[in-house]
């Protein structure tokens, strides 16, 4: 296990006037660039944020964003670009399997990396103290959503999935919470199904409802609508844990089809006073309604100046910051701590819900279970 004393590539501090932090954010395909730019988005508004009331120390605070893509190479590759450039710590990163090659690759420089956004809770192999996490672990988030199936009534649960370290954990997490409880998981695997195939294997399953563990916009557009249009499946929750049907892309690919597609999403029933005045920020800077993810990437920024503003900007030091920090955040004080099968530092009690858009008015989420 790398300590925050391990040697690092690069220098130690950043040169000239300012404090440079890396941000990694998935902004091209087949990266998810919906979620890209909100995150980004929080990212910039923060650092903007931290500038105006002082910088770091007096010294401004500098974003050198890259695009993953969501490519784990790319992103590994990416973390040796930043390090080489002198950056404090990393920021970021939306897909999980993305973020937990970026974390390897930190972890080895001995580079701090405050991921906002990927949930995997395996985001590194072994334990490490240069890692810390904003989002909540995919357990604590997937038990949740299934405890909502379970409460709706659904106990033969079909997943469409594809290959990915990401998926696999779901289906398993779900598979182990339902099990003793009643519950059946089957999976489809959409590299031999079709849409239309897909909508067969549902009704000779019996299954009551679909959990959508794919690539947005392909192929889980394609398949709702498919499940949408075919009558014997009137009565089939459509499910997407991961998220897909919180950014607007999804209402504007399917129309009236992606309402009541439960999805899970990291925020509280209501904000407080500091959520509620970047909610409005962030919705003026995207044009639209900011998801969770813009604020997963505010709060991130906003905890690492706090930790380069009281200890420094020496690396080992801000990894060994994290069991000290206090900050206050938009969805709740951020707090790290160790977490029982989770290698990193992690704030323990991220908000979740349960969510859907409402039939009645697309624009309008509705909040079907907290925790």
């Amino acid at each position: 296990m790398n300590t925050p004393s391990s040697p690092s590539v690069g220098p130690e501090r950043t040169g000239g006037a300012s404090v440079r932090i890396g941000a990694l954010v998935p902004l091209t395909r087949p990266g998810w660039v919906g979620a890209g730019r909100h995150l980004l988005a929080g990212l910039e508004l923060a650092v903007r944020e931290v500038n105006e009331a002082g910088g770091i120390s007096g010294r401004p605070l500098d974003l050198l964003v890259r695009d993953t893509a969501a490519d784990p190479e790319r992103a590994a590759a990416v973390v040796d670009e930043l390090a080489g450039l002198g950056v404090a710590a990393l920021v970021g990163e939306y897909h999980s399997v993305v973020a937990r090659a970026a974390a390897a690759r930190a972890d080895a420089l001995g580079l701090p990396f405050l991921c906002s956004s990927a949930v995997l809770d395996a985001l590194t192999e072994q334990p490490t103290e240069w890692v810390a996490r904003i989002a909540p672990p995919q357990s604590r988030g997937w038990r949740l959503y299934a405890d909502f199936l379970l409460g709706a009534g659904h106990r033969r649960i079909a997943v469409a999935t594809q290959p990915s370290v990401y998926w696999a954990s779901g289906v398993r997490i779900l598979r182990e919470h339902l099990a003793p409880r009643g519950g059946t998981v089957v999976e489809l695997d959409v590299r031999t199904l079709t849409p239309e195939a897909v909508c067969e294997e549902l009704v000779g399953r019996g299954a009551t409802a679909l959990l959508l563990l794919v690539g947005h916009p392909e192929p889980a557009v394609p398949i709702v609508t498919a499940v949408r249009r075919d009558g014997r499946l009137a009565e089939v929750m459509i499910g997407a844990p991961a998220g897909q049907p919180e950014f607007a892309e999804w209402a504007a690919l399917l129309g009236a089809d992606g309402a009541a597609v439960p999805f899970l999403r990291y925020l509280p029933e209501r904000l407080g006073p500091l959520g509620a005045r970047v909610g409005a920020a962030l919705r003026e800077r995207l044009g639209e309604a900011p998801s969770f993810v813009g604020f997963e990437g505010y709060d991130a920024v906003a905890v690492l100046a706090e930790v380069l503003r009281t200890h420094g900007t020496d690396r080992a030091g801000t990894a060994g910051a994290w069991p000290d920090v206090a900050v206050e955040g938009t969805r709740g004080r951020i707090r790290f701590s160790r977490t029982p099968g989770v290698g990193v530092w992690q704030w323990a009690w991220a908000p979740i819900q349960v969510v859907d858009r409402d039939p009645a008015a697309p624009e309008t989420f509705r909040v079907l279970r907290s925790g």
